[in-house]
């Protein structure tokens, strides 16, 4: 079975987790279901799915395993359910939900591992022909994946022996290694190669390294120094160069281009909201811990920064108006962003000036944009499966 067809099974699946993300957000879930279904089941998802069908033609290789997709869906799948419903449900279902999670990325780690093994910091770029010229700046973005394989290995690890009763690592660790880690570090590395094709414009290669090179250190010392004030403040200011850094060079990236296709915009809501996500980790590090800024935080990093990025990038990758489906078009793409971006703002203003009605109507936005994602996404497979 064809890498390529697998990938839309994982991005199908974390649509659905998508809708479960934000509706667990609308009816008040404990935080680790709501960040259990948005990291783990949309973000992480999309990320094993592209990351198949992506990375080895980036390291100039040929996926080494094609039945490894296959072999990690059901496992990632079943295993992200159990943990998201393990708050709510039998002891039995944390257990066997890391043991099925972590399958699957042992999967995803050996079959990404072998195919990059000879190519591990990615040199070869198999760049060439007209973009010959993107070589510099995509030799540096595929640095950042070896290193996400890296922190999705220990934060594998770390389950594993939690699990297991070592108490190695608490649950807010391993989101930290996990969206910082190996999502965030993914949207740098990968975004970089992908966004100036995107947009028909350059990143500016000094920016690039700086982005990679904090976004590689930052996480290690936010997950590690996640209780420790000094460590998380250092942690905080090297995450923030990395997400400005990013920023700065996609509103480069941005503006340069003539281009204007409607999946630009969801990135461009999403960096601005990094922007702000990162900030109140910075508030949090200097002032202390609150339940309301802790709240917006995740929030504007998980839904806004990495949930709208793959947002964007998915209706690149899958343009709305191919959609065979009534209403599938760009018009409707742009309410989505526009309900999940304004969702999330609604929600942070309510968090952080603590109106409780006013989180209730972000929660209810980001939800409608969440199913009509999926509905549009879901349009677009329509086409294929004709």
């Amino acid at each position: 079975m064809r890498p390529e067809r697998v990938s839309r099974w994982f991005v199908t699946v974390s649509a659905l987790f998508f809708v479960g993300f934000h509706a667990a957000m609308a009816v008040a879930a404990p935080r680790r279901v709501v960040v259990t279904l948005g990291l783990y089941g949309f973000v992480l998802h999309v990320l094993f799915g592209k990351a198949y069908a992506l990375v080895p033609s980036y390291f100039d290789r040929d996926l080494a395993w094609d039945r490894g997709p296959a072999v990690q869906f059901p496992l990632s799948a079943l295993g992200t359910t159990g943990l998201a419903l393990a708050p709510l449900g039998s002891p039995w279902l944390r257990p066997i939900g890391t043991a099925l999670w972590a399958g699957g990325v042992a999967v995803f780690l050996g079959t990404m591992g072998w195919t990059i093994r000879d190519n591990p910091t990615g040199a070869a770029t198999g760049t060439g022909g007209p973009n010959a010229h993107r070589e510099p700046v995509d030799r540096t973005a595929n640095v950042a994946v070896p290193i996400a394989l890296g922190y999705l290995t220990l934060a594998a690890g770390g389950a594993l022996a939690t699990t297991a009763g070592f108490e190695s690592m608490l649950p807010q660790q391993l989101s930290h290694l996990l969206a910082a880690g190996t999502a965030a570090l993914f949207v740098f590395g990968v975004g970089f190669r992908l966004f100036p094709r995107f947009l028909v414009a350059e990143a500016p290669q000094p920016i690039v390294a700086v982005v990679v090179g904090a976004g590689a250190v930052g996480p290690a010392l936010l997950a590690f120094g996640l209780f420790d004030r000094r460590l998380l403040l250092i942690g905080g200011v090297i995450e923030t160069i990395a997400v400005v850094g990013f920023t700065l060079s996609y509103l480069v990236l941005f503006l340069r281009s003539e281009r204007r296709r409607v999946g630009f915009y969801a990135v461009l809501v999403a960096v601005v909201a990094g922007v702000v996500g990162i900030g109140l980790g910075l508030t949090i590090a200097v002032t202390g811990r609150s339940p309301a800024l802790v709240s917006a935080h995740y929030r504007a990093m998980l839904a806004g920064f990495l949930g709208l990025t793959v947002v964007g990038a998915a209706f690149q990758f899958y343009p709305p108006a191919v959609g065979v489906w009534p209403y599938a078009n760009n018009r409707t793409a742009l309410v989505t962003i526009g309900l999940l971006g304004g969702g999330i703002g609604i929600q942070l203003l309510g968090l952080i000036g603590r109106f409780g009605w006013i989180i209730s109507v972000g929660t209810a936005a980001g939800a409608l944009g969440a199913l009509l994602y999926t509905y549009l996404l879901l349009a677009a497979f329509a086409r294929r499966w004709q």
